[in-house]
């Protein structure tokens, strides 16, 4: 049975594919479920129209998202981190951090799309940042010793 797709299924295909399927499958779940649509001609031929529009969408937004990327990539962050005895930092530098560090060089970035790789100690590390779907940035993240703040003395009376 022929079917047209209305989301990304996993070991199937993506929104807007057109797969054959068994009919058990798509009568009893893709198509109650809302996940796709019967084959018809004139599903087929909404399909094309609605592809030939995305198009347009797509490039546009695809060019934005390189921008952004490029953005992303001349960002240089430095961050500071409570480090023990020898380079080893408390904890770690996390994707929230870097996140909050891009966001306030002027790009907006969601946590969930920075990928960093275990920071534990002193350095210089890259992070990939995600902008949309293939297209990435990478960030130079550099991690430094916080300086201690100067003790301030308190007189006892």
């Amino acid at each position: 049975m022929e079917i047209i797709l209305k989301q990304d299924i996993d070991n199937l295909g993506n929104k807007n594919d057109i797969v054959n399927v068994r009919p058990g499958y798509a009568n009893n779940f893709l198509i109650p479920q809302g996940k796709a649509v019967l084959a018809t001609e004139s599903a087929k031929k909404v399909l094309a129209e609605n592809i030939k529009q995305q198009a347009h969408k797509e490039a546009k937004i695809r060019q934005e998202a390189e921008a952004k990327a490029a953005k992303i990539s001349a960002i240089e962050l430095t961050i500071a981190a409570k480090v023990s005895d020898g380079a080893k930092i408390f904890g770690s530098v996390t994707a929230a951090q870097i996140a909050e560090a891009i966001a306030a060089k002027g790009v907006e970035v969601e946590k969930k799309n920075v990928n960093v790789p275990a920071i534990k100690e002193l350095g210089s590390y890259e992070a990939s940042v995600k902008v949309y779907r293939d297209i990435k940035g990478t960030v130079k993240v550099t991690v430094v010793a916080e300086e201690a703040p100067a003790t301030a003395e308190v007189a006892a009376e």
